[in-house]
């Protein structure tokens, strides 16, 4: 610096007292008390605690917006077989509406659903779970726990938000295992090549 930048700094600075170091507390504004939204956000968590007798946890959900997309596929699922569920190129073997069930009823719903895809040997099924726009005291929760459960659900290999005409972000494609025979099946046929 040059001492004319260094005298106007100087100057500026003549006023400045340094800052405690004996006092490390940090000060938070507010009353302390939660926000009506995060009472809600709350609720709506407790709300979906269903106990994990089933397996599937409920903790650490993360909020989905009504209108997001939401999609997973677990590691060994190939790109282009996730592009086609996304693109709703498979065939619907299976339907499961969930419009109206508490979190509850839709988790328990939803488990026994896969397990009897899993009977009955569908490979990719639609779930409706709704938007929930009108859904109180959180939007989205039902779409949000949907989303928090699949991946934890060995069976679920991948999902993904259905097509406009399947639902749209209220709805998501789901690729299952194989069962046992489909697998003796593709190992069959492979053999034969």
């Amino acid at each position: 610096m040059q001492s004319n930048e260094m005298d106007e700094f100087l100057n500026a600075m003549a006023d400045v007292k340094p800052i405690g170091q004996q006092d490390k507390r940090c000060a938070v504004s507010g009353s302390g008390k939660p926000s009506e939204a995060q009472i809600a956000r709350r609720k709506a968590a407790e709300a979906c605690f269903g106990g994990e007798q089933d397996g599937v946890s409920d903790a650490a959900m993360t909020l989905v917006d009504p209108d997001d997309p939401i999609g997973f596929a677990r590691d060994g699922v190939q790109h282009g077989v996730y592009k086609n569920l996304r693109l709703g190129k498979y065939q619907i073997d299976a339907r499961l509406d969930l419009h109206g069930h508490s979190v509850v009823e839709a988790k328990q719903t939803l488990l026994q659903f896969i397990k009897d895809c899993q009977r009955c040997e569908v490979r990719t099924a639609l779930v409706l779970h709704g938007k929930g726009r009108q859904s109180s005291p959180v939007k989205g929760m039902l779409k949000s726990c949907v989303a928090h459960w699949l991946p934890q659900i060995s069976e679920v290999l991948a999902f993904h938000s259905a097509l406009k005409v399947h639902g749209g972000t209220g709805a998501v494609y789901l690729l299952l295992k194989k069962g046992e025979r489909q697998k003796a099946d593709n190992r069959e046929r492979h053999q034969k090549r």
